[in-house]
């Protein structure tokens, strides 16, 4: 597959990388001496590989962590030797144990794996050369992954990667559960991860062990440092609020001066069909995520015989922490105190690496490539009773204009007919949507026997929801506009006063007000926008309507997202509801994963809308260029350029 360059159609300028098939090669030649090629990466500041046992020891040996223990042993009364045995534990616990043979094993495995599931997997080769030693910015400084957790695959894929173009393969922070798996948790070990708890909890020895482990990898720039800033896979596929503990484990050593720079580097994971698609809707809809065993991935071979598209997996540009940092963070307070004494972050570090964290995510977003399925999907969600397919086609062609004047990364097939490219993922995606009678709609499990009214509900759900992850990898792209006519659409229906007290306010942040008439024209866009959010929306109008209704005193967290099901399922099935489109909202609109509920010990009920963080801008640039392209002819907005709207 040749290496194209990919522009955005609203903005010639906006380059971004093609990409190239790893498995073309793959396909044409032997994957037994594809393992056993001479790999040999180039290493940062061509430092030699550190066996296991001689960074346990260096971590061992380090001042803040006898600094920890001895004061773990002040507090708890217990000798200093006891709690330096208990925190070796830890670490052999914990630690990797990178070795060649393995991970020539993993070679050979992914490759058979990788070309019976995928039809291509896309790196952008560019990216890949940002991040090579032989940039004078990476092999000075060390290189901090992060990549985007869509799949369990995700891990595997990243080292798969590193070893095709002879990288030094990162050492990749795993959970708990992966090392209680018999065989392949050694093994995962053995390839690069280390395991940690999902959880720390008030545990200081822990968290020290932890921290020097890492940091000492950092500083001595013995392999890259992967780890997802998600800290678990999003089962909506919108990205989730990122967790702060290892990146401000990373960023330490650079504020302390222990690191002249560090680079985070955002990878972008995007699947054409998700593996683990249905196992996500069902969770969300309150099923036992199951646990990780040998035995049950054994079981899960059936999925061999599946396709799941295509992958693309692009490397960003690495963000410079030094750069990121310069003039909002003062770095000489770091000098009042000796380096191995750990003290709490100050505010303003916080404050940068929230920051960070966000603007990593969005980084993310911005190189997802989008498959024409996601278009697809997001019409078949606000067209519950199914469209007909010639309608479909149509309104994909309609939409990919508008997303590509917004910018999108679309992956679409070149000089391919429209009906081919809609009739092919529906093929791939069969699962979910069918043609009957010229009529394309989601597909709803058939029950074996005979079924409750509550578990036809379920059955409907799980369809909706597994759709609704597709329309989810769309929403970064169209979050604004969308916001803007959920506005419009609700101001049409409310008081006079109350619109003219909403413009009283744009007016007092910006200079310049500018009124334009809506035409019908645009009408066709500002629905979809309204429909994009209105599930979300739904979703929150539940939740409110649960809690003063039916929720009581004693409410726990543990309780509150099973009981909010319960309650929908019940609307429902009073017919409170004209359509299902308000059970997928409770799930992907609102769920554990969205920290959208906060329920404090007062017992006051804290709501927090899922919205994504959004830069400042000038209202009146974003609304005058959201109400041109509200204003123009659909048909046309193709053929027009528009302002960024992340700028």
């Amino acid at each position: 597959m040749a290496s194209k360059t990919l522009y955005s159609q609203r903005d010639p300028m906006l380059k971004r990388d093609g990409f190239e098939d790893i498995l073309e090669e793959r396909r044409n030649s032997s994957d037994l001496k594809y393992a056993l090629r001479c790999y040999a990466p180039v290493l940062y500041k061509g430092v030699t590989p550190c066996k296991a046992n001689m960074l346990k020891n260096i971590v061992l040996q380090s001042d803040q962590l006898h600094y920890v223990i001895n004061q773990v042993s002040q507090e708890s009364g217990e000798a200093p030797d006891i709690i330096q045995e208990e925190a070796s534990v830890i670490l052999e616990e914990m630690a990797h144990r990178l070795q060649i043979s393995t991970v020539r094993f993993f070679a050979f495995a992914l490759s058979k794996a990788f070309k019976t599931l995928f039809q291509h997997v896309c790196v952008n080769e560019e990216g890949i050369q940002r991040v090579t030693p032989h940039q004078i910015a990476i092999q000075e400084h060390p290189v901090v992954l992060l990549p985007s957790h869509r799949s369990y695959m995700d891990f595997l894929l990243m080292s798969y990667i590193l070893y095709t173009y002879d990288l030094a393969l990162p050492v990749i922070a795993a959970g708990m559960d992966f090392m209680g798996m018999k065989f392949v948790g050694e093994m995962l070990r053995m390839s690069g991860a280390f395991f940690i708890r999902r959880s720390f909890g008030g545990d200081k020895l822990y968290w020290a062990v932890f921290s020097e482990y890492v940091k000492t990898m950092l500083r001595n720039g013995f392999a890259p440092i992967e780890f997802f800033l998600e800290g678990t896979r999003s089962r909506t596929c919108k990205s989730l609020t990122p967790k702060l503990g290892l990146l401000n484990i990373v960023i330490e050593p650079f504020f302390k001066g222990e690191v002249f720079d560090v680079n985070l580097v955002p990878v972008s994971i995007s699947y054409e069909r998700i593996l683990e698609e249905s196992l996500y809707a069902r969770e969300l809809l309150g099923v036992p995520k199951p646990k990780e065993s040998t035995s049950g991935l054994l079981k899960a071979r059936r999925i061999l015989s599946e396709d799941y598209g295509s992958i693309h997996v692009y490397f960003g540009q690495p963000v410079s922490v030094r750069s990121l940092a310069q003039g909002k963070v003062n770095r000489s307070k770091y000098n009042l105190f000796p380096r191995h004494i750990p003290r709490k972050p100050m505010e303003e570090t916080q404050s940068f690496v929230n920051d960070t964290a966000y603007r990593i995510v969005r980084l993310q977003e911005d190189n997802m490539v989008l498959k024409p399925w996601v278009l697809m999907a997001s019409l078949l969600l606000q067209n519950l009773e199914g469209l007909e397919l010639s309608v479909l086609t149509e309104q994909t062609l309609w939409l990919r204009g508008l997303a590509l004047s917004y910018a999108a990364f679309l992956d679409w097939p070149d000089h391919a007919p429209t009906a081919k490219v809609v009739s092919s993922s529906l093929a791939l995606h069969r699962g979910l949507a069918c043609v009957s009678g010229g009529r394309v709609s989601l597909v709803v499990g058939e029950p074996l026997g005979p079924v409750t009214p509550e578990e036809a509900v379920f059955n409907r759900a799980v369809s909706v929801l597994s759709c609704a992850s597709y329309r989810n990898q769309v929403l970064h792209v169209f979050l604004r506009p969308a916001m803007l006519a959920v506005a419009m659409h609700t101001a049409a229906s409310s008081k006079k006063s109350e619109w003219h007290g909403c413009s009283t306010t744009l007016i007092l942040f910006t200079n310049t007000s500018t009124f334009m008439e809506m035409t019908d024209r645009g009408q066709p866009i500002l629905s979809f926008f309204n429909g994009l959010l209105e599930p979300f929306l739904q979703g929150y109008q539940v939740v409110c309507r649960y809690l003063c209704e039916e929720a009581s005193e004693g409410l726990t967290e543990k309780q509150y997202i099973p009981a909010v099901r319960s309650f929908a399922v019940k609307l429902i099935l009073a017919g409170a509801f004209t359509s299902l489109s308000e059970m997928f909202c409770v799930g992907s609109g609102f769920n554990q994963q969205d920290n959208n509920f906060s329920l404090q010990p007062s017992g006051t009920v804290y709501i927090y809308l899922d919205i994504p963080k959004l830069m400042v801008c000038r209202c009146s640039a974003v609304c005058q260029q959201h109400f041109n392209l509200l204003s123009t002819d659909p048909s046309h907005n193709r053929n027009h350029s528009f302002m960024s709207t992340s700028s």
